[in-house]
């Protein structure tokens, strides 16, 4: 920690000083945290004396992703559950996905409010933008999204399955995810509501070559 001191940063996105005393706004702002969000908000930017270069401006390249290894580190020498470790680095690595919240597809929002943690990585991205003096438009719309979908919306039953794949005439493989993962997708951005809508996309993937190599049995069924 002590080396976040005078590292400094972007006037225009932080005139609160430098990282370590942006890290300290931060803890102040916290709202009854866990242990786990308190401990993510101290490391959050632990990564950006790591990842500090001057371009056209003070940069910190993808300083979240080496944050969260080094968090990683931390926790596991402090001894650590797994559970409380697995927390932390989720959060410090994702600290940084609300800036393109308005511009994400729903399926990849859900995917986002659906996690455990997502309500503490939320509370963290607050605490990070007020301690920044930024508006809290990422946060606010996201917390909208949230409050409207509910848990059926954020996971809602597959309509598809390994043995639904397995009557279209495909092996079991590694193709099998990838096509269940498209399929889930496109449920979640609400552009497949139906099994017999499902089962068309499967197909459409596999003869496109979107999923793997085709096989003979789909082609077939296709063409019946």
């Amino acid at each position: 920690m002590a080396k976040l001191k005078g590292v400094k940063q972007p006037p225009q996105f932080h005139p609160e000083g430098d990282v370590y005393t942006h890290t300290l706004l931060c803890l102040k702002h916290l709202r009854k945290p866990s242990w786990e969000l308190a401990l993510a908000t101290l490391l959050h930017d632990i990564g950006k004396p790591k990842t500090f270069m001057i371009t056209d401006r003070i940069r910190f390249h993808e300083h979240e992703r080496v944050g969260s290894k080094m968090a990683e580190r931390i926790c596991q020498r402090l001894k650590l559950s797994n559970a409380e470790t697995e927390k932390v680095v989720y959060l410090v690595d994702r600290h940084m996905v609300f800036k393109d919240a308005e511009k994400m597809r729903l399926s990849t929002l859900k995917k986002l409010f659906r996690h455990p943690a997502y309500p503490e990585l939320a509370e963290l991205h607050r605490v990070d933008r007020v301690a920044s003096d930024l508006d809290l438009k990422p946060y606010h719309f996201c917390a909208r999204m949230y409050k409207k979908l509910t848990a059926e919306d954020l996971k809602p039953k597959p309509l598809l399955n390994g043995y639904d794949l397995i009557k279209m005439g495909l092996k079991p493989g590694p193709i099998f995810s990838v096509i269940l993962k498209k399929v889930e997708e496109a449920q979640l951005d609400n552009k497949v509501k139906t099994k017999a809508r499902a089962l068309v996309l499967a197909k459409r993937l596999v003869l496109r070559g979107d999923s793997g190599v085709p096989t003979p049995g789909c082609r077939n069924q296709e063409r019946s």
